[in-house]
């Protein structure tokens, strides 16, 4: 079934500009939660115990906004693709590192990954100001909740 059987409130050109936008964020949330796990699994070292739950707040916030973010895609007559392959080929996150990783990396790793996540964010909220103020507000609202984790990553290295 290649044509939406949803008719979106926007025009097609909105539509492909807030679409690709929703669909970016789904692909960098989906590896967010995903690096989160692995790094909750591999983190070892002082103080393992609150980075690691940390991690697991970070797990359930980019799921939780997957979620939204999807849902929002499909209310405007797009499909949402968080399929393995999908993630691999366009998640814009860097990698994380395999193997155990002491608790200092790991903060450092999240911290720069958060970064470049809420960097991207902030791109996409800039290019939805004219197609879609509702998909603007929600990317708001996950920068802001993501610019709060980073301020916590942060201040661990400090």
């Amino acid at each position: 079934m290649g044509k939406s059987p949803i008719k979106s409130p926007l025009s097609e050109a909105d539509k492909e500009i807030t679409g690709n936008a929703l669909q970016a964020t789904l692909v960098d949330l989906v590896d967010l939660s995903l690096i989160a796990k692995q790094a909750h699994w591999n983190v070892v070292g002082a103080n393992f115990r609150s980075v690691h739950l940390q991690l697991d707040e970070l797990v359930d916030t980019a799921r939780q906004y997957t979620d939204e973010v999807a849902e929002r895609a499909n209310a405007i007559g797009v499909s949402p693709n968080g399929q393995a392959k999908a993630v691999v080929e366009s998640s814009g996150l860097p990698g994380y590192p395999d193997n155990w990783q002491s608790v200092e990396s790991t903060v450092a790793a999240i911290v720069d990954i958060l970064a470049a996540l809420i960097e991207r964010l902030r791109k996409r909220i800039d290019e939805t100001d004219k197609s879609d103020l509702v998909t603007q507000d929600l990317l708001i609202a996950i920068t802001q909740e993501l610019e709060k984790a980073h301020w916590m990553w942060q201040a661990q290295q400090a």
